[in-house]
């Protein structure tokens, strides 16, 4: 199991009242780029979301949350957040609402530019 769907469907209902919201397949899971920028992702049963530095700092010191590792070097930004860190729904409206208002912030991401020549 590359990810768990249920948890990408949950994902899916939160992030519908943003636009400009798509999904692809990254990291051997799910992300959710929002104006083009990575917000959040499945990956296996492990949310993942992307913070602004000061809360990337206050969720590693929440339970279930830790650094993105898939390298194995840390991923500044993103954190992984395990099952119990988002089962109930407030939890993972919270993680998500922290992730879409700093991507939400970000440029937009400008698709299909080309150098011109």
């Amino acid at each position: 199991m590359p990810y768990n769907d249920e948890l990408a469907w949950q994902i899916r209902k939160v992030l519908a009242r943003y636009p400009a919201v798509t999904e692809m397949k990254m990291f051997g899971g799910l992300t959710f780029l929002v104006n083009g920028h990575m917000c959040c992702g499945v990956l296996k049963d492990n949310l993942v979301v992307r913070l602004s530095p000061d809360d990337y700092e206050k969720a590693l010191a929440e339970p279930h949350a830790r650094p993105m590792d898939f390298t194995g070097r840390p991923l500044r930004g993103f954190v992984y957040v395990g099952p119990k860190g988002y089962v109930k729904e407030e939890q993972l409206v919270r993680w998500l609402q922290m992730a879409s208002t700093f991507v939400s912030s970000l440029p937009s991401q400008k698709k299909g530019r080309r150098k011109e020549r």
